[in-house]
């Protein structure tokens, strides 16, 4: 049985924090205080510039949204969609419902309507990105890795402090009509990681938080974009 998409709920897609992600920090302020009131919090991927379990290293660098995350996630309902930037995030939250990009798509209901949820890079990408992605989730591999975490570590985060990620993407209709094609025709598609805030035909590109400081949130049974 799919799950069912509430009124009000809330998708933040792309963070990338700490190096573009001031507004995260705040959005989950405003959560926690209840200035932005919200039944369901979707996490739809890349939320951390760089974030993975089996490893205390990596915390160090956003600690102050990983410990929001774990407080709110008693009290509200929060679906973390696992991106390409932070995976292997459930042991580093328990009470959240974490979905591994294998574990991806997971299929809700809005209304009559099927909605598909992925963080964005799970079709159309190619083998060799495939491996790549199978074998760094691994936790073995994050294991073998410890004895070297804090050079490259160091080294990756201050590569990602410097790349600029904003900007469209060209002819992006043949990349979302490709993805399009793994789904139910009827059925709409929400994704993140492309950054674009384009809803094309029953594919939605949801905006990027750290490149156009919006949000999508479910009023009235649509999506909107929106900034909070």
């Amino acid at each position: 049985m799919p799950h069912q998409l509430k009124e009000q709920a809330l998708f933040i897609a792309d963070a990338h924090y700490p190096h573009h992600g001031d507004m995260f920090l705040e959005l989950l302020k405003k959560i926690e205080n209840q200035t932005i009131q919200t039944p369901q919090l979707f996490l739809m991927g890349d939320i951390f510039d760089l974030l993975f379990g089996h490893n205390n290293y990596i915390k160090t660098f956003s600690l102050q949204a990983i410990e929001r995350i774990q407080k709110l996630s008693r009290s509200i309902e929060i679906i973390y969609l696992e991106g390409n930037h932070d995976f292997c995030l459930k042991e580093i939250f328990p009470n959240v419902k974490v979905y591994s990009r294998k574990e991806q798509p997971i299929h809700y209901k809005l209304k009559n309507q099927d909605i598909y949820l992925a963080h964005g890079d799970l079709y159309q990408t190619g083998f060799g990105y495939n491996l790549y992605s199978t074998l760094l989730r691994n936790k073995t591999t994050l294991t073998l890795l410890k004895p070297f975490q804090k050079q490259i570590i160091n080294h990756r985060m201050r590569k990602l402090k410097t790349k600029k990620i904003c900007g469209d993407f060209i002819h992006y209709q043949k990349r979302f009509d490709a993805i399009r094609n793994h789904y139910p025709k009827n059925a709409l598609i929400i994704e993140g990681h492309f950054h674009q805030a384009v809803v094309y035909k029953n594919y939605i590109s949801l905006p990027s938080l750290a490149c156009q400081g919006e949000v999508g949130v479910i009023e009235n049974a649509e999506m909107i974009f929106k900034k909070l």
